[in-house]
């Protein structure tokens, strides 16, 4: 199924391409490939336009999803009885929030990639990309 990739701000240069074959490999990672799946990247301004519209919080934040489907646990994928609802729903990428908390070394475009996924997936995009990622969340918990 299909990835549709929209880059709707200017303040981050943003490499469609780059991002769109690591999110491919996440996907393939995760057994998700047959699932529509919308990635849009936001600026600031926007990204906390649709934080507080969504969740009553007026400030910047890196990502918002947006599920198709409903109850879902996480972890769980959904089981369609239709073909129009294989659909993840839309993920939303603060990416000027992203691009401001990465790290000396870190690869900008791995962050957009692998952010909030498991060890699991950074363990396999790192196998496909020759990099050593690490979850951002290191230390936090």
């Amino acid at each position: 199924m299909s990835l549709v990739l929209r880059n709707l701000q200017r303040a981050v240069p943003v490499r469609r391409g780059r991002l769109r074959k690591r999110m491919e490999i996440v996907r393939r990672v995760l057994g998700v490939q047959k699932f529509d799946l919308g990635i849009v990247c936001v600026d600031n301004r926007s990204i906390q336009h649709i934080n507080s519209v969504y969740r009553g919080k007026n400030i910047p934040t890196d990502v918002l999803s947006f599920p198709f489907h409903e109850n879902i646990k996480a972890g769980e994928l959904p089981q369609p009885d239709f073909q129009d609802d294989y659909n993840l729903g839309d993920i939303f990428l603060g990416v000027e929030c992203i691009f401001q908390q990465c790290e000396g070394d870190e690869d900008y475009y791995d962050v957009l990639t692998m952010y909030q996924k498991e060890k699991q997936v950074l363990e396999e995009l790192s196998r496909h990309t020759g990099t050593r990622l690490q979850p951002l969340s290191r230390g936090l918990f």
